[in-house]
Parts: C-alpha cells; structure tokens; sequence
C-alpha cells in the first residue's frame, strides 16, 4: 500500500512537470514573438525605413559588400566621403552586420531586397538577445552555480581554501530545476521589452548595437558556462568565437574583453584559480585574439593600445601561476613557502616586462587611451577635445534617465545582485563584476545604459523569479510537505550540505581527516554559525505550522498581486516608449495648426532632390551629422560624416560655416558646389553652431577672439534667440535665416537657393562661382601609398593654402605620443570650461571691443561703393608707390596710422592688378598681412596674370 501510495505521489509529481514545463515552453514562445512584435512598429506604421543617421553609412557599405564582394570591400577607397581627403573605409569600419547582412540576403532570404534584410535584423537580433539572456539567468541559477555565498568565499580567502558547497536540489524534469527556469523566463521578459536595449534594436535601425548586443550576451554566456566545471572549460574556444563576432561588429568589443579579463582577475583575487579557469581563459585570449587581429580596424590594437593590455596582463599572470603550480608539483609546501615561490616567479616576470616596455615604449609602440574612452573617467564636457564634448551621448546618466531607459528594472536589479552574492559560484560571480562595470561606465556616459540592459534584465528576473518561486511553492507544497522539508532542511544544513574543501586543485573525499588544522578549521566554523543555525532551525519551525503557512500564502497572494500591477505597468510603459522610438528621425510625425497630423519627410526629399538635379561630381557642403545620408540617399559626395576620424578637416568646417560670410565662402567655393543646412527648430544647425565654432577654434585659434577659447562670443544672448555679433556675422546664420528672419539675407552674389523643402526643415544653396581649378586639381592629385595601389587620399587644393597655414594641429592630452602637447590652448579651454560665467563675461568683453572696432570701419552703403570703386580701378598712382614703399621697407606702424586716416587706401591697386595685400605675402609680411586681413581686405582675388597672394608666397613669378 505505501509503495502504490509513493508511486501514485511520483506520477503525480512527473505530470504536474511535464505540465509546467509546457507552460514555461509556451510563455517563452509568447516572450519571443513579443520582442520581435514590439520592435516592429516602425515598419508597420513607415515601412522598411533605415532610421537615423549611421545606418544610412552601414546600408551603403553593405550594398557596396553585396555588388563588389569581400576583397574590394576591405580594399575601398571611398572619395565620395571626407572630400578631399576621402576615406579607406574598408579597414576602417567593423564589417561584421555587413557581412551577417549580406549572407543572410544570399543564403536565407534570396527573394528579399537587401534594404528589407538590414532593416529587419535589429527586430531579429533583439529577439535572440532576449533568448540569451534568458539562458544567462538560468546558468547563473542552477544549483551547481548558486551554491556558495561572498561570505564564504571570503573565509575561504582568510583560511587559504576553496570550498564547493554540494547540493541536492532535484531536477523537475528534463534537468531542468526551479526557480532558475522562472528566474530565466522573467529576465527574458523584461529584455524583450526593456527601452534601454529597444533603443538600439527597433526595425529599421541598421546600427552596430542591434549586432553587437547580441554578440554580447552570447560571448558573456558561453564564458560563464565555462566556467561551470572542468569538463566545460574547453567552451573556452567556443567563447573566443563568439568574442570574435563581437570584434567584427561593434567598437564596443573593449568592453567586452576587460570584462572579462576583469572577472578572471577578480576570482584569482579571490583564490579561486583554477584549471577551468585557466583553460577557458587561456583558450578564450588565444584563440579570441587571433582572430580579432584579422579585422583590419582592429590590427594589432589588442597588443597594442592601453585599453586591451589589461586582458593580456592577466593571460600572462595565469601562466606564471600555472608554471607556480608546476614548480611545486607534488612538494609539500606551506602557504608561506607558496606565496615565496609566486612572489619570486612575478618579481622576475615583472622585472623583464619593464625592460621590454622600456625598449618599445620610445618608439611609439603603445597607442594611448582614445578620448572617448578617457571621456569615460571624466566629467562630461571636460575632456578637452571639443568634438568629443559636443556629443549629447557623452553625458552622464542621471537617475531620471536609468527610470527612463530601465523602468522597474532599476529597481529590482540591486535586489537580484544581492541574490547573486547570497548564491554564488565561479560563473555567477561574473555577475556582480558585470553589474558593477556596467553601472559606473552608464554613470558616466549616458549612451552606456544600453549595456545596463542585458545585466539589469539577468539581476531583476533572479529577484522576480526567485520571488515568484516561492510563492508559487507555498500552494504548490502540501502542509505536511512543507514541514518535512523544514525539517529535512534543517538537518541537512548539517549533513548533507558538507563543504568539499580542495587543496591544490584536488577535492578531499568526504569524511576523511586530511590533518589536524583542516579539522580545527572545520570545527571553528561549525561553532561560529551554530547560533545562527539554531535560530534558522526554530524559525523554520514556526513557518511550518499551520498558522505559518497561512501567514506565507496570505504574504505570497500578496506579493503577486503586486507583482502583476508593476508588471502590467513596466509593460505598458515599454510599449509607449517603443511608439515613440518608432519614428524613423528622418521621417517624423508633427502637427500643423490645424490640428491635422502629416508625417514630415522633409529630409529624404531633400536629398532625392540632390540626387535627381545636380550633377553626379557635386560636393555637399553639410555639417557631418548629415554626411552619411547625403551619401546614401542622394549619392553625392559629402565634406565630413560620422566617422569624425579627422577633427582638424571638421574644425575647417566648422570654420566656414561660423566665420564670417565672406570668409566661409571663400572656404566654400574651394571645397563644394553646393550648402545644406538644416534649418527649422529643435536640434537644427543653429542650435548646434555654437559647438561648431568651438571645433573650428580648437585648431584655428584666431576663429574666435583671443582670450576665448570655448568660443562664448558665439551664440544667443538670450532665451529670445536674439545672436551675439560674432553668429549674426556667420555664414551659417545668413544662410539658415535667409529670408526668413527679418533683415536676414545672403549675398545673392555668392549664394543661390535652389531648394527649399516643403516644410523649411531643409534648405540648399548654391555656391556661385566655385572654383573649378581646385576642382580639377584634387582627382588629379591623390597620392597613392604604392603605385597603381587602392589607397590613394586626397589633397586639399592650393587654393586653401593661407587658410590652412595658420591651424594649429589639434593635440589629444591623452596622446603622450606626441612631442608637444598644446598645453597653453588646454589650460584656457579647462578654465574656460570650469567657470563659465567668468567665460561668459570675458566672452561679452571683446565682443563690446570688437563692435566698437567695427563701428569705426567703412560699414555703410556709401563707403562700401566707394571701396569697391578703388579696388576696381587698376593704375600707378603716387598713393601705390608710396604703399609699396611702405610695405617693403616694413614700415608698419607708419601704414597703420595712414590706414587709421584714410581706411579706403587699403584697397588701392596697381596697374598690374596688385595691391597692398599682394606685396604683404611678396614680402612675407605677417604683421601687415593681417592688418590688411582685419581691415577687410580680400586675399583670395587674381591679379592681371591670375595670380593669387598666396601664389607669391609659394615663390612664383
């Protein structure tokens, strides 16, 4: 009877898990279809749309990869981008979503346009990424990974010891076991519809991201699944594979490999190395930095810069302790004798190390940390490079915006990583050190909370699942079970959980007296927890009776319910975040005065009318947030993009467009055929230029005036847009209010609006009179590395030459490569930035002294025709004698008073053509020639054989 009672219990037991498991397998079928569904909203409503602007730049490089193959693609020389210098896009650009892209067209979905596939990846991507982290979760909770606590391994540290903690959970069915199946499923949920990773895998957003994250969470759970016993550590290669797609799509891989490097560290710190340690790292290092070498972006980077060494310190470290362990073989050594033996190996490691970086180091060897990375470990907008700290991405996270981005999650998170200290083990360790990194990098850089997703989705659905768990086993149990298992518990927290202690890497059999200390240890730390033990033992007792067990389920009924309101709640919140994320940027939704609501496509049809009405050779002139698109959509060539590989060429950007009218276009008409700005509110050029005129100072110090290195001469004095003097002056400012803003207008001599959008978000102008020599000259003058080689860049046209001459090349603080560092330009800008109010003053000082300046100029019509009048009128007369005279025998401060008396005779000319400015660069004259520069005279013009100013200070004739 009792033995049909039992087997009556077990199948009883097998179809309620049978029936659970249909169940998690049918909410995980549901979690996935959801986490494609809500990312594939922008399709629905816009259709197969690529979004915003670095992934224009990603679809043409894969349409390129699709037409020309691997071999020309990694040797493509783009010219159509950073004119003139162009850019070897092949070896700069991590191909790895091209390439997934491209195979997925030619092999998976042939019938598909190439345009579907890349805008339908993130929506795939950002499924399997929820998937995997799921499977994280639930390696991280299985009882073989959450059997130890902090607390012990610490003890262990003290005591010199490695204990595993046996268990005896009991699989359900399959193997699988509970809550870490629960605690998989809730992590899975909320990654399917957390906002910080939908941010960067909704439909149509073909960005690196939607790749990498993927390859993420798949590298970091191959890693810790090795790490779960010695038979798993040669996972260790799978792990370099993986790590090997994450260097080939993202940037981002740096994170990921010191991750890594730092958890290895991190349980050597503990002493908790290991055999499956060290195989899974050391196959992980090797075989993962192989093959990372082989991206032509990447290089020797690994082995190189500051960034990747720390992976490589600790793959060397783990040999020394290895060749330790080999020292000592079967010796009987004690801990002290050990720890001698390890000291002397490193001593001498680390002795020859520095000798060997003391014979590369001169010759440049390291690269030095990039500003983006050093941005990380300082306050925002005081990394020094003023294109770094133009970027609204690089500000830290605010507390507002982890809610923002993680919801519920942020909440729930710093309970799950206190789970994780409470039931760890080697793998899920890698938790805490994951969470940790994760934090501070988003802290101080709020495009980073995209890496808090994955960890914070793995901590909360541990706390979520963990806490659904037991509420669920409070009806699941029966009274009597519940208190058996009380019981049972209770003795074997006693018996059964026996600590296995490992000496030398060999576990000690249970029950045998290895020595006298391990006995006297054992017992100390029996004695020290028995009180606590006792007290476990009565609480679980009264839990057990009946009122106890009402007093559970009346708590559990409680805790799902709230659980079900936060959860409908972070579910309703996902899918509003994930409406507004919908919209495409380039197409947005917007409001007319009627009330009607118009889907604005003012930008793409900008750019369709540059492809359509402008010759195929054109140039565009556009600040570089918009090069990508200009590239793609209307396939004309662009001045600068998103790279921002080159800041002294975006600094001469910047230039032109915040200088003045008369000297951007002299700029302009050497580099470009037409200019687009954008224009209409919000984030519009304006809005930006103030950055732009600081770029363009970090390298040509004259831009702004002395003595204001963060450019606060430039800009609105007030919240009713009225401009300072120095942006009313802009090219920028004339084009982006032309005849839109009262009193604003272009000169219709240098400009030509030829395209105004339906809406005024976007306005093209063209340049009028460009010059076609600088034109003609750049194809002709490329200079190749090797004859008749692929990469050949280009060359600014001579043409540019004065402008060129006066930058100052800008130089990175972190680049100790350098011979000189432009420490005086740093300390003006740090304290510019550090006070900005006295910035400001000193800002609103020169500009009170350059409007008085001006104000003594010839500005009105009348003196304005009759400087036009004399530079117009060629002949000898005794006032060019006397300048020429003036000018040779450098006689400046005489000619400055003349000039002072008579502001006109600047502009006098010769029969020959020449004047005053010519005979300055003859002379090589800097004083005079900027006195003439700032006295408004041209530099640019010909004389009567076509020769330029700067064409004598070239030497010719």
């Amino acid at each position: 009877m009792a033995k049909s009672s039992t087997e009556s219990d077990s199948a009883a037991s097998s179809l309620l898990g049978w029936a659970w498991l249909g169940v998690a397998v049918y909410v995980i079928g549901v979690l996935i279809a959801t986490a494609y569904d809500i990312r594939m909203g922008a399709i629905k409503e816009f259709g197969p749309v690529i979004h915003e602007f670095d992934p224009y730049f990603n679809f043409r490089a894969t349409e390129y990869l699709y037409d020309h193959g691997a071999t020309k693609f990694f040797q493509w020389f783009d010219h159509m981008s950073w004119y003139p210098l162009g850019r070897p896009v092949g070896t700069t650009i991590y191909p790895g979503m091209q390439f997934t892209a491209v195979w997925i067209k030619r092999y998976l979905l042939t019938d598909w346009s190439l345009n579907d596939v890349c805008c339908y990846i993130p929506a795939w991507f950002g499924a399997m990424a929820s998937v995997l982290v799921g499977l994280m979760t639930y390696e991280c909770t299985t009882p073989y990974n959450s059997s130890s606590t902090l607390l012990h391994w610490v003890w262990d540290l003290v005591q010199g010891q490695t204990t595993e903690l046996t268990t005896h959970s009991k699989p359900i069915v399959l193997g699988l076991t509970s809550p870490a199946v629960e605690c998989g499923i809730f992590s899975m949920a909320m990654m399917a519809i957390v906002p910080a990773h939908l941010m960067r895998s909704v439909g149509g957003g073909y960005d690196n991201e939607s790749v990498a994250v993927t390859a993420m969470c798949l590298t970091f759970y191959l890693w810790m699944r090795s790490l779960r016993n010695d038979a798993s550590a040669p996972l260790g290669a799978l792990v370099a594979l993986a790590y090997f797609n994450m260097v080939a799509a993202w940037g981002g891989y740096i994170f990921v490999v010191n991750l890594i490097g730092v958890h290895a560290a991190f349980l050597i710190g503990m002493g908790r190395f290991s055999k499956k340690l060290y195989t899974s790292y050391s196959l992980f290092y090797l075989f993962g930095t192989s093959l990372a070498i082989q991206i032509p972006v990447v290089g020797w980077a690994p082995l190189k810069s500051l960034e990747q060494l720390g992976p490589c310190a600790i793959f060397l470290g783990m040999q020394l302790l290895k060749m330790c362990e080999m020292i000592k073989g079967d010796k009987t050594m004690t801990r002290t004798e050990y720890l001698k033996l390890r000291v002397k190996v490193f001593a001498a490691a680390g002795i020859g190390g520095i000798v060997l970086i003391m014979a590369v180091a001169p010759s440049g060897y390291f690269g030095p940390l990039s500003s983006r990375v050093r941005g990380l470990f300082v306050q925002h907008t005081k990394t020094g490079n003023p294109l770094v700290d133009s970027v609204a991405e690089h500000q830290p996270a605010s507390s507002k915006a982890y809610f923002q981005y993680l919801h519920h999650v942020c909440s729930l998170a710093p309970l799950g990583f206190l789970m994780a200290m409470g039931n760890l083990s080697d793998s899920s360790s890698f938790l805490l050190v994951w969470g940790s990194t994760a934090y501070f990098f988003s802290h101080r850089m709020v495009r980073l909370i995209l890496l808090t997703a994955p960890i914070g989705s793995v901590l909360a659905g541990i706390a979520a699942g963990q806490i659904f768990s037991w509420c669920i086993r409070q009806w699941w149990e029966k009274v009597d079970d519940s208190a058996t298992s009380s019981s049972s518990n209770g003795a074997s927290s006693q018996s059964s959980d026996v600590p296995v202690t490992k000496k030398g890497g060999k576990p000690t059999k249970k029950g045998r007296k290895t020595s006298s200390n391990n006995s006297s240890s054992s017992s100390k730390n029996a004695d020290s927890f028995e009180g606590l033990s006792s007290f476990k033992t009565a609480m679980d007792g009264a839990l057990s009776s009946n009122e106890g067990v009402i007093a559970k389920r009346t708590v559990a009924c409680l805790v799902l319910i709230l659980g079900y309101v936060l959860g409908v709640n972070f579910t309703s919140y996902s899918w509003k975040i994930a409406n507004d994320l919908w919209n495409p940027t380039i197409i947005v939704k917007a409001r007319l005065r009627d009330g009607r609501v118009i889907k604005l496509d003012d930008y793409r049809e900008a750019y369709w009318w540059l492809r359509d009405n402008t010759p195929e050779d054109s140039r565009i002139m556009a600040w570089w947030d918009y090069g990508y698109q200009i590239t793609a959509i209307a396939n004309r060539t662009t001045l600068a993009d998103g790279n921002t590989w080159n800041h002294e060429h975006i600094a001469l950007l910047g230039k032109a467009l915040t200088a003045s009218e008369e000297e951007g276009y002299q700029i302009a008409r050497h580099l470009a055929d037409y200019v687009l700005v954008w224009g209409g509110g919000g984030g519009d050029d304006l809005a930006k230029s103030p950055h732009l005129a600081r770029i363009a100072n970090s390298v040509y110090r004259d831009h702004c005036p002395q003595g204001d290195p963060t450019c606060r001469s430039f800009g609105f004095v007030d919240r009713q847009g009225t401009p300072s003097d120095m942006m009313e002056r802009s090219l920028l400012y004339r084009l982006h209010g032309h005849q839109v803003k009262p009193g604003v207008e272009a000169d219709p001599a240098k400009w030509k609006e030829v395209h105004r959008s339906k809406y005024g978000r976007v306005r093209i102008y063209k340049i009028l009179d460009v010059d076609q020599e600088s034109k003609a000259w750049v194809p002709k003058n490329r200079v190749c590395d090797v004859e008749g080689g692929w990469f050949c860049r280009g060359q600014y046209p001579p043409g540019l030459g004065d402008i060129l001459a006066s930058k100052t090349d800008f130089a990175q603080l972190e680049d100790f490569n350098r011979g000189k560092a432009d420490e005086e330009y740093q300390k003006q800008y740090f304290e510019a930035l550090n006070n900005p109010e006295k910035a400001k003053r000193i800002a609103r000082q020169l500009e009170l002294e350059k409007r008085k300046t001006d104000e003594s100029a010839p500005k009105d019509e009348t003196q304005r025709k009759a400087v036009d009048e004399i530079y117009n009128t060629w002949e000898d007369t005794e006032d060019t004698t006397l300048m020429w005279n003036l000018i040779s025998n450098n006689q400046a401060e005489e000619l400055r008073v003349w000039m002072e008396e008579e502001p006109t005779v600047a502009f006098i000319r010769s029969r020959d053509g020449r004047g005053p400015m010519w005979w300055a660069f003859e002379q090589r004259n800097e004083a005079i020639t900027k006195m003439l520069m700032k006295a408004g005279v041209p530099h640019t013009d010909r004389d009567a054989k076509g020769m330029t100013p700067v064409d004598l200070l070239e030497g010719n004739a």
